[in-house]
């Protein structure tokens, strides 16, 4: 006769649900962004917030950083003085949610915020980790005033877009170099100027 603390643990475990990989379901949502006037909504603003689990007030304040701009919360939307397009606005949430959001030791987005003192720790509950919440050096930018058709600068890639060209944050404005990886550095040529937008090419 087979153990009954042995069948229970039998039925127990054909009930439990493999618990899959976090980070592979884990897909920040397309922030929804438009032009209203002189400034920039993104209009799932409180979507993403509540999405990633954080309070939208810390998203607002670190993408006021990363955009140089001012913003307030609207409703569900968020508000943003200037013109940014939507890969410039995405790429900056990506930051916030790399620096506030991913667990740097196993990958995973099960995180949340404690203040140790004035340090604010990212503590991980699926593995236990925690690390202070680094604080993005600030990259030298071109002065934006300098920035015109012909220009030769030094770039240093952010990201990529969705059509696998380098993706540079400079003010105001985003540039796309093709070939090119995030972190590497490389010398580029604007061709053209579209609005906020820089076309370049390798040099």
């Amino acid at each position: 006769m087979a153990d009954p603390y042995e069948e229970l643990l039998k039925k127990a475990y054909a009930n439990i649900t493999e618990i899959g990989d976090t980070s592979d379901r884990f897909h920040i949502p397309d922030a929804k962004v438009y032009l209203e006037g002189k400034t920039t909504v993104i209009e799932n603003f409180t979507d993403i917030a509540r999405y990633i689990r954080r309070e939208p007030e810390q998203l607002m304040k670190v993408l006021v950083g990363e955009l140089g701009t001012a913003g307030k919360i609207e409703g569900s939307r968020a508000v943003f003085n200037g013109k940014f397009d939507e890969s410039m606005i995405n790429s900056a949430i990506k930051k916030f949610v790399e620096d506030y959001v991913i667990c740097s030791e196993c990958g995973r987005p099960d995180t949340r915020l404690v203040k140790d003192g004035r340090v604010l720790i990212l503590k991980c509950d699926a593995c236990g980790g925690h690390r202070p919440v680094k604080k993005r050096r600030v990259r030298t930018e071109e002065p934006t005033n300098q920035l015109e058709e012909g220009s030769e600068l030094d770039v240093t890639i952010d990201s990529i877009s969705r059509r696998g060209d380098g993706v540079v944050k400079i003010g105001k404005y985003i540039m796309y170099v093709s070939r090119a990886k995030p972190g590497q550095t490389v010398k580029v040529r604007i061709t053209k100027i579209s609005g906020s937008i820089l076309f370049t090419e390798r040099i």
